[in-house]
């Protein structure tokens, strides 16, 4: 396929409507975690007893000392205590399982989906009835039809609504779905694109291996969270436009095919992780982040990742874990919580650019270059 020329910075500078009028705006964002809470400082000792593995001593404390590292203080499961101890081939780490993980999935998936896409709608200020378009994302099923029929049924959208179902995209799956939501948004005059990423461990969560180190570090870093954004371009009066999403870019690192894996086998999808992943990542962030620059006339200081535009980032790790797709949506809606408690003038915690970004399988790099828009309300 062919790529898309950027716009010409020149006659359409940042803050002006895109080329065509269009410029593509999150107008309503919301969240929603499981009720099931597991506190990180204990949960090698809970991790290893539902498991059964209690014997793996010297494994029991290597896990004791990723869960330590991953700075995460708690994190959010759709399955519960009692639903892990009822299914004990959930929690081997080599058991058939895949029939009862995929119907857990089928039901938690859209569950917590439709209950952050509520909150969404709500903050647009907009009914249900009023979207044209639902992009859904999730790596934690493969259902036909899918997760983004079910939300429809749920949250009551009407049949003539456009779907379109992203499975197995990773951690990067939530600025794929953004993207696509910008497009839509861009090339349909008067669309309202809800954008829905939802993630439950039903798939993921199994008992340890000495043999399977990679799969162990997943166990210590993912949570369940749902994100969910309304996207749309020419905001009315009574809409809100929080964030711009200006430019988009994607890279698939050259030879990286093996660093970053997800398998869907029998007993559920099984991670691989190589060590070199962050050097991959932030070699292919500088290059994604470069021409946006030069795009748009940003100085790299403006965009560099001082400590206080991480604080976000850090703040979701912490208290949600990896949340894959959803992640990058819990970290806008963790900005602008911040910045309405401080009363600062953008979503942006005061500031007005940013880089979303998000990587996953491939490896394939993800940015969305923000533009964190002026909140009237604290203006005024």
């Amino acid at each position: 396929m062919g790529s898309l020329k950027a716009p010409d910075v020149s006659s359409h500078p940042i803050g002006c409507p895109h080329e065509n009028g269009r410029r593509a705006i999150i107008m309503g964002i919301g969240k929603a975690v499981p009720s099931h809470e597991f506190q990180q400082k204990s949960f090698s000792d809970y991790y290893f007893e539902i498991t059964s593995s209690n014997h793996m001593v010297d494994l029991k404390a290597k896990f004791a000392i990723i869960c330590e590292k991953t700075m995460i203080e708690k994190r959010h499961f759709y399955m519960s205590n009692e639903m892990l101890r009822e299914n004990p081939s959930i929690t081997a780490y080599s058991s058939p399982s895949l029939t009862r993980r995929q119907e857990l999935a089928d039901v938690g998936v859209p569950e917590l989906g439709a209950e952050a896409a509520r909150k969404a709608i709500s903050d647009w200020g907009k009914q249900a009835s009023d979207i044209t378009h639902l992009v859904a994302s999730t790596s934690s099923s493969g259902s036909i039809p899918g997760a983004d029929c079910e939300l429809a049924r749920i949250l009551g959208l009407k049949p003539s609504t456009k779907r379109f179902m992203l499975y197995q995209t990773g951690c990067h799956g939530g600025c794929t779905a953004l993207s696509l939501s910008k497009d839509l948004a861009e090339n349909n005059p008067g669309a309202r694109v809800l954008v829905v990423c939802s993630e439950v461990c039903t798939l993921s969560l199994r008992g340890p291996s000495a043999l399977h180190i990679g799969d162990l570090v997943g166990q210590a870093i993912l949570g369940d969270a749902a994100g969910a954004v309304v996207v749309g371009s020419c905001p009315a009066a009574d809409e809100h436009p929080v964030f711009e999403l200006v430019l988009t870019r994607q890279e698939t690192v050259p030879g990286t095919e093996d660093a970053l894996v997800s398998k869907l086998r029998e007993e559920g999808i099984l991670y691989s992780l190589h060590r070199d992943i962050p050097l991959h990542v932030s070699g292919a962030m500088e290059r994604l982040v470069k021409p946006m620059q030069q795009e748009t006339k940003v100085i790299e200081s403006e965009l560099g990742l001082r400590e206080e535009k991480l604080a976000a980032s850090r703040a979701v790790m912490r208290q949600y874990g990896n949340t894959r797709c959803s992640s990058v949506i819990m970290v806008m809606e963790e900005m602008r919580r911040r910045s309405e408690e401080h009363g600062l003038s953008t979503a942006g915690e005061g500031l007005e650019w940013g880089i979303l970004a998000g990587y996953g399988p491939g490896i394939t790099v993800e940015a969305i270059l923000l533009h964190a828009l002026p909140d009237k309300a604290i203006i005024k």
